[in-house]
């Protein structure tokens, strides 16, 4: 009698354990407290769009369609700003990865240093000698070189894996040094985890981390994620090690390939960016992450309940410059070079989160992988990300007055110019709405003809009247599950882009526990909303209900943020 109602006790003490787990959660979210069960917001969702009239505006066929998915689209470079600009005779343009040159501690240590090296008026051949530093992810950088002609002086990414697929993408690249700002990638685990996981799998590296992946631990299933690969030099970085995992000998086999679309089927999504990642982690979403060690020193007290464990290559930021670069020039990355090694500024970098005394011994992993066989990694990754399972998505675009000109003439472009990046066996629909909702393309699956018809209904939007927001995401919801019946298997997703917050039809609050309820995720893309803090919540809050993000866009920036987006989802 004794042992069972010890074992009641324990029982009791486990369920609670888990509750409280889970409210926590909740309580992080509190919008997906109110949320209806999936049957409840099915037949409450039917009864919401009795009372919305959608007009149906058949799309066009733009037969020069194809035509626009020739080139990357991308935006001008200064959309990536000189966070420092240099004035002298000779002026070298060095393109620095963003976690030494964002212009917020403790990231900022590139544009201190080359601020101090402008002051010394140092010369060469009797002239001066200045540095700009532009902020830019190595990913961006990679794309911007390789696609868009973009040609800096220098260049400092995270890893040297990105000199080498600059060198197999045509661009010779010089290497200045090895090292200036040294660092690691890392797995960062939550503490109440990582004593579970010791215990189960003896050691925290890539391939235990990835075989417990959906796994119950202790009462909890253990998650896992890592941020876009094509930006981020540590998802990057975590794509590799994956691969490696699978088969060290040959990353890019037909076996590492199908173990990683297996893995993508039960994983969760990747993270936009490291700070998305990083609430989630900090909420409690998820219980492992990749993230650099300065990154992780800058945010150690909304991350003090977490460990970090190196894995992958090392992140120690070497420098290259290029053959395209004149011979003065090349003197000045040298000479700009030896200014970031000066032991006074090493002690500021050291301050900032770099150079990790703790993990100076770790020598990092290599891959099997030269660059062309980087560059392929990417592709691989973005093929198998969904698991094998089509995407169907419908795409809610406002095109309230406040749209017209400019903001919507953008925004067509931005749509037509990104959906290059939108695989062929994804399935694709388009709403529009200002005062009424308009449906101007059903769901179908994304091949040449679909393309054409998304390009025609694109085209043909105009602006006008007010903002119905929530209406059009019903409308849009419906869609996506009514195609579910067609396509059992597909991931449904809501993309809304709109400049301001709802003011006709329903409010945020009325839909909200239905969009609880079916569980889509719903991306938001708030498109210049500048300083309207209301409108910005709104959104931010429309997506949080299901754990997708709010993106800022402006009209400068909105094709680089849809073509982030879709690499990711789509």
């Amino acid at each position: 009698m004794l042992k069972k109602s010890i074992f009641a006790i324990l029982l009791v003490i486990l369920l609670m354990t888990v509750a409280l787990s889970a409210c926590d959660i909740i309580s992080n979210n509190p919008d997906r407290v109110n949320a209806l069960s999936y049957e409840e917001a099915v037949k409450e969702l039917g009864t919401f769009l009795r009372t919305i009239k959608v007009e149906n505006r058949p799309a066009s066929l733009d037969i020069y369609a194809s035509d626009r998915f020739e080139g990357v689209a991308l935006a001008d470079i200064s959309v990536f700003p000189l966070s420092t600009l240099g004035k002298a005779d000779i002026v070298i343009e060095a393109a620095v990865d963003t976690e030494m040159s964002e212009t917020y501690f403790p990231d900022d240590w590139a544009n201190i240093v080359a601020k101090k090296f402008n002051e010394q008026r140092l010369t060469i051949n009797g002239k001066t000698v200045a540095v700009s530093i532009r902020t830019i992810t190595a990913g961006e950088t990679l794309t911007y070189q390789t696609e868009a002609g973009y040609r800096p002086d220098m260049f400092i990414p995270s890893s040297y894996l990105f000199g080498q697929m600059l060198d197999a993408s045509g661009i010779e690249t010089i290497k200045i040094a090895e090292k200036v700002a040294g660092n690691v990638a890392g797995i960062l685990m939550a503490k109440k985890t990582y004593d579970n996981f010791i215990t189960e799998y003896k050691e925290v590296n890539m391939a235990n981390v990835l075989a417990a992946n959906g796994k119950d631990l202790n009462g909890r299933v253990f998650t896992f994620t890592y941020t876009n690969p094509f930006t981020s030099s540590t998802g990057f970085n975590g794509v590799c090690s994956i691969l490696d995992v699978y088969d060290h000998d040959n990353p890019l086999s037909a076996t590492a390939r199908e173990k990683l679309e297996a893995y993508q089927r039960q994983s969760p999504p990747v993270g936009y960016t490291t700070a998305v990642l990083r609430d989630k982690a900090a909420d409690g979403i998820i219980d492992a992450m990749v993230m650099e060690y300065q990154a992780w020193f800058g945010k150690k007290d909304q991350l003090k309940d977490f460990a970090f464990i190196p894995f992958g290559v090392r992140h120690d930021h070497p420098v290259y410059t290029y053959n395209y670069v004149s011979g003065e020039k090349q003197e000045a990355v040298r000479l700009f070079t030896e200014y970031l090694l000066k032991p006074e500024n090493q002690k500021l970098a050291t301050d900032r989160g770099f150079n990790p005394a703790e993990h100076e011994s770790y020598s990092g992993k290599t891959y099997n992988l030269d660059g062309a066989g980087l560059l392929a990694a990417q592709q691989v990754w973005k093929q198998s990300k969904d698991g094998g399972r089509p995407i169907v998505a419908v795409f809610v675009a406002d095109i309230s007055g406040s749209m017209d000109g400019l903001p919507l003439n953008s925004l067509k472009e931005s749509l037509i110019n990104t959906s290059k990046f939108i695989g062929p066996n994804n399935h694709i629909g388009l709403v529009s709405f200002s005062s009424n909702v308009n449906l101007n393309l059903e769901i179908g699956e994304f091949d040449n003809t679909q393309r054409a018809y998304f390009s025609g209904a694109v085209k043909s939007l105009s602006a006008g009247g007010g903002t119905a927001t929530y209406n059009a995401v019903l409308v849009g919801l419906d869609l996506l599950l009514k195609k579910k019946e067609e396509v059992p298997d597909a991931k449904l997703m809501l993309f809304v882009l709109s400049d301001g917050k709802q003011n006709e039809g329903y409010n945020l609050k009325r839909v909200t526990p239905i969009v609880g309820g079916l569980q889509i995720p719903i991306y938001s893309i708030g498109y210049n909303l500048g300083n309207d803090s209301s409108a910005e919540g709104e959104l931010q809050r429309l997506s949080l209900i299901n754990e997708a993000i709010l993106i800022n866009a402006t009209s400068e920036d909105l094709i680089n943020q849809l073509r982030n987006l879709f690499n990711i989802q789509m």
